[in-house]
């Protein structure tokens, strides 16, 4: 039977858009006024029409999410750990979408103390997020804030922990993170700009007193950096930040007299970045000085903190990316990557011991835990894989001896790690690059062609995407699906080099090496272009607007997730959240050359009258991070030129922003809504 169901069609206003004497005509601009009834009617429209859609899947859609809900331990709890005399504990409740945060005087057979119920505290909101907690020096009192839009402007307030009183105090418009002073009275935040976003002042709160007399301790006026305050770990200094994308600078304080002046550490330098730890009398750097692509840790003394006084401590090596340290007063331990994988290494202060601690999986991921005690002897760290849960573990630097804290729990009966297989494989790029990739499925496939495969990457910011285990990604195995993260240019999982031959002017390397991977793939019998599919958020889902735009005819369907694809109008737009802040990694289109290029790719400006594969895009109404306007300009001028009658669809969640639906089976919703966009077209209804 012939489909009869029309997709909504967004009205044209045609807007000259002009710059570097070029003009480029905006059919769907008007699109961008949220308070336009309009614009929310052709949301509306969008929603209607996906549900229409995507009716005949509702059933299979339930099933999908109660099947991966199904595999989640409801009344799970975080591994304790001990801070100031307190054990802090992170657990769920069955059946609550929302965590339960509580702690333990000194031992964990101590009574519970219920320090905030969230579901409580979400109760008759459609979205919440608790975004931190601060415990004061002294125990009794909890800086926390929330957000209830979306949109990741928190509000402060303050909570007496012994009397459960919530104070007056309230900081609007906040990052969320808060930063106590030694003396239990004095606070430190960052204020939000209202328009755009960035975080760009510094505030003192101090105890009950009105916020409109909160000292102004330090503003970031260069819009393309960002502020951020905290306490070091020895808590003695309270740290300001502020960093761009290639440069950085901090401001200490000594936490025992907030009112003194903070002093810089380092005055910024254009492309020097650097992070700080302090231990003893000294300061730890890492950082980039002195041509250090992979960055290497020096030492300073904390008197004398310019960069003329740093000493090596680690000296930089090409092949190994410095990417954290975790300091305890006997040992030091270096997060480091090598050949895309994650190392620990492990140094004794007095120089007697230096070693890697063992992983020998071919494609894993590892990261150092929550270690808050200086004092510790433990090391706390994260293990996972394709095939392996995730782990907590606890490494006793002294003795050498591991122990399993906790294992991701697989309910429902049907996981064994056995039954699945993990690899790594390295695609040749056209330029002659080796792109490694990442891939999990269940054993007994068979290399004929004839598999789904989902393909995932982000590529951008030097984020990287580590291969770790999920029980959701489950119901495509298990399905017979492959699952493949390709660690494509503009990620840091190869280095710092990999980064920066994927950002700015070499932008393109990052598309050109996920579809290469993709023909890979389909050469290696791993999939074909009738059953590959592509999945991409935010600036991954640039990415999957740029691999359609160029070759579409490669992907069976498209899930992009709030993607960034109107690039050259919302980086002309200094109004805009995150713009400016962005000029290092997209660079400046107020600059032709910039321009010239970012257009040559920007998704939104190269749709063509062709073919296009299936897609599903969704976003969030109060998205910070990627505006609505963006999918829905994108998909409007899709339904208008593309030549095929694949599916088209676009869903807006109007009560969310960048990160989704805030309840943890929520958020499984729109997984279930996905897997069955994909599942559906390889006509698998259960």
């Amino acid at each position: 039977m012939k489909n009869t169901i029309q997709p909504p069609i967004a009205k044209k206003i045609p807007k000259a858009l002009q710059v570097h004497n070029d003009t480029r005509i905006d059919n769907y601009y008007w699109l961008n006024d949220k308070e336009n009834p309009e614009t929310i009617a052709y949301l509306n429209a969008e929603n209607a029409y996906t549900k229409q859609m995507m009716q005949h899947t509702e059933g299979f859609q339930k099933d999908l999410f109660e099947e991966m809900k199904a595999r989640i331990k409801e009344d799970d709890t975080s591994v304790p750990y001990k801070l100031n005399g307190y054990w802090y504990i992170t657990r769920f409740e069955k059946g609550s979408d929302y965590p339960i945060y509580a702690r333990k005087k000194e031992s964990l057979e101590a009574e519970e103390e219920i320090l905030f119920d969230c579901n409580r505290m979400a109760q008759g909101l459609a979205y919440f997020n608790l975004g931190s907690i601060a415990i004061s020096p002294n125990n009794k009192l909890a800086a926390f804030s929330t957000d209830t839009v979306s949109r990741r402007q928190y509000t402060i307030q303050i909570k007496n922990l012994e009397t459960a009183e919530v104070y007056a105090d309230k900081i609007l418009n906040t990052t969320g993170s808060v930063t106590w002073a030694n003396d239990n009275k004095t606070l430190f935040y960052a204020m939000k700009d209202e328009v755009t976003l960035r975080s760009f002042k510094i505030f003192k709160h101090k105890l009950h007193t009105e916020t409109n007399e909160d000292i102004e301790v330090f503003h970031e006026t260069d819009d393309t950096f960002n502020t951020f305050v905290y306490k070091s770990k020895s808590r003695k200094y309270i740290i300001i930040g502020s960093s761009s994308t290639l440069s950085s600078e901090y401001r200490i304080l000594n936490a025992d007299t907030p009112d003194g002046d903070f002093k810089i550490f380092q005055k910024r330098i254009t492309d020097l970045e650097y992070n700080i730890a302090h231990f003893n009398d000294a300061f730890y750097i890492i950082s980039n000085i002195d041509k250090a692509t992979n960055f290497k840790l020096s030492k300073t003394s904390s008197t004398t903190t310019e960069k003329e006084f740093w000493e090596d401590v680690i000296p930089h090596r090409k092949n190994v990316l410095i990417e954290d340290i975790e300091i305890f007063k006997n040992f030091l331990v270096v997060n480091e990557r090598e050949n895309g994988l994650n190392k620990l290494r492990i140094i004794k202060w007095d120089g007697s011991e230096d070693y890697y601690l063992p992983f020998n999986s071919e494609t894993y991921t590892t990261y150092i835990g929550t270690n808050p005690d200086f004092n510790s002897d433990t090391l706390r760290y994260g293990y996972s894989g394709l095939t392996h849960p995730n782990a907590i573990i606890d490494y006793n630097l002294k003795t050498k001896q591991s122990e399993i804290k906790k294992e991701q729990a697989v309910l429902g009966g049907n996981f064994k790690k056995e039954n699945y297989k993990s690899q790594r494989l390295w695609a040749t790029a056209r330029d002659g690059v080796k792109i490694p990739i990442s891939l999990v499925y269940k054993k007994g496939v068979k290399l004929n062609g004839k598999n789904p495969l989902l393909q995932y990457a982000y590529g951008s910011y030097g984020s990287t995407i580590d291969p770790s285990f999920s029980t959701i990604r489950l119901s495509l195995l298990d399905r017979g699906f492959i699952y493949a993260i390709t660690h494509i240019r503009g990620g840091e999982y190869l280095g710092r080099d990999w980064y920066e031959n994927g950002k700015l002017l070499t932008k393109k390397n990052t598309f050109t090496d996920f579809i290469d991977c993709s023909k890979y793939l389909i050469e290696q019998k791993y999939t074909s272009s009738k059953h590959l599919y592509a999945y991409g958020g935010s600036a991954g889902g640039l990415l999957m607007g740029a691999i359609i735009n160029m070759n579409p005819e490669l992907y069976n369907g498209i899930l992009a997730a709030v993607p960034f694809v109107d690039v050259v109008t919302t980086m002309l737009d200094d109004t805009i959240p995150l713009t400016t802040g962005e000029y290092d990694e997209w660079g400046n289109p107020n600059e032709k050359e910039f321009y010239n290029y970012m257009k040559s790719y920007s998704p939104y400006d190269n749709v063509e009258a062709k073919h296009y594969p299936n897609m599903l895009v969704t976003t969030g109404l109060h998205d910070s991070q990627v505006q609505y306007w963006e999918p829905a300009k994108w998909v409007a001028k899709l339904r208008e030129l593309k030549k095929d009658h694949n599916k088209l669809l676009l869903h807006t969640d109007m009560d969310s922003g960048h990160g989704g639906a805030s309840g943890r089976f929520e958020s499984l919703k729109e997984v279930a809504l996905e897997y069955a966009f994909i599942l559906d077209l390889e006509g698998i209804s259960a």
